[in-house]
């Protein structure tokens, strides 16, 4: 056994042609072939463009602007009254509703909710160390004749009451975000922004971003915005929520560097959360501090209702090299050889003829049988064939008939 593994290691294996005259296995060897070079044409050269090298590693930067004016609390609001954070950075929120607890001092005072209803001290001692007050629970009830009452707090007081009623600012929807985008492929060299040019200040202050009319404008008003992503000023502007706006530049510098433009996509970042009954939409708090005449501090406390817009860049940038297309001219080439793969398959486990199929595919020859027929021959004289079996002159190829195979 281990002499019969040795031998059967050192021994080499040679192709040897059939030609097979079959209708049947003809068309689909020419059909996988075809349907084989369909796939690298049409897809993996001229959609996928695997001839370019391509550079992802973007270098981006973003500036924003919003203007407009609203209307909250009987105030009119500005970009300084609903713009956070004001830095102009690509994410910003533009606030919808504010509650707003003024003068509030360093103090104990109860705390609101029915979580935090009480009759006793006892109820309130279980509601120690809980996070979810507006102060530090310090376990008393205060309550006056005999109704019931609220858990006390240690904090800033009074405390915020955020189940008040407001109306929120639609006035929202007619607001504009002015997006400045440049990018730069480093592998290329290339750097592009995201308006032409030559589009001037009085073009720009004209213009509104439709992907139809005007695809190159970088001012997209709000109402516009939240349409694309199927939503409302009335269905956000109450609990807040999260907008994506993507730029996607996808370049072909094999062309003219012009061609190069931006793409915008609009999406709700939290849809998956929009219907729950917990955490929903987006808010958020900051204070306003103060102090009186002897020195002692207090607060404005607003808890902001906004829509929070999230500015993604992603891009991808192509241009023709030679070892990639030869990487990939190989691949296809190789390929081909699928369909001779799927057509031995057939032959040797599906058509009538395999086993004579068999027998003109795999033949042993030992260095036995090659000293034998070698002087059992003529000079110049092939090899004796068995009878039937014709031979290609050309080649060395063996042909075999269908009407050579048993039916």
């Amino acid at each position: 056994m281990v002499w019969g593994c040795i031998t059967d290691f050192f021994t080499y294996e040679t192709t040897k042609s059939v030609v097979v005259k079959s209708w049947s296995v003809g068309i689909i060897n020419r059909i996988v072939q075809l349907l084989i070079i369909v796939y690298f044409a049409g897809w993996v050269f001229l959609h996928e463009k695997a001839y370019q090298t391509t550079d992802t590693g973007i270098e981006s930067s973003v500036m924003t602007k919003v203007k407009g004016f609203g209307y909250q609390n009987g105030l009119v609001m500005d970009v300084a009254d609903y713009v956070s954070p004001p830095q102009g950075a690509s994410v910003f929120c533009i606030i919808t509703k504010l509650i707003v607890t003024e003068n509030q001092f360093q103090g104990k005072c109860k705390q609101p909710g029915k979580y935090y209803d009480c009759n006793s001290n006892q109820e309130c001692d279980m509601q120690l160390g809980s996070i979810l007050a507006n102060g530090v629970i310090t376990g008393r009830c205060l309550s006056s004749n005999n109704k019931t009452g609220s858990c006390e707090i240690k904090g800033w007081c009074p405390s915020e009451d955020d189940t008040i009623k407001v109306v929120p600012m639609l006035e929202v929807e007619n607001f504009t975000i002015f997006i400045k985008n440049s990018v730069r492929f480093p592998l290329f060299n290339v750097t592009r922004g995201n308006f032409p040019s030559t589009m001037n200040s009085s073009q720009i202050k004209k213009c509104n971003y439709d992907p139809v009319q005007s695809p190159f404008c970088p001012i997209f008003r709000v109402g516009d915005v939240l349409k694309y992503t199927g939503q409302t000023v009335g269905d956000i502007a109450e609990k807040g929520g999260e907008i994506g706006i993507n730029i996607q530049w996808i370049c072909n510098l094999d062309v003219d560097v012009e061609n190069c433009v931006p793409n915008y996509a609009f999406t709700r970042l939290d849809a998956p959360f929009a219907k729950n009954y917990v955490s929903k939409g987006y808010n958020f708090r900051f204070a306003k501090y103060f102090k009186t005449v002897n020195g002692t501090e207090f607060r404005t406390l607003h808890k902001a209702f906004a829509i929070r817009f999230d500015v993604m860049v992603t891009g991808k940038a192509g241009k023709f090299d030679t070892i990639p297309t030869l990487i990939n001219l190989v691949a296809a080439f190789t390929s081909i050889g699928l369909g001779t793969v799927l057509c031995d398959i057939i032959l040797l486990n599906f058509l009538k003829g395999a086993d004579q199929y068999k027998a003109k595919k795999f033949e042993e020859v030992s260095s036995n049988q090659v000293d034998g027929a070698s002087a059992a021959q003529s000079p110049g004289s092939q090899l004796s064939l068995k009878p039937g079996i014709k031979s290609s002159y050309d080649s060395g190829a063996h042909s075999l008939d269908i009407c050579d195979q048993a039916m």
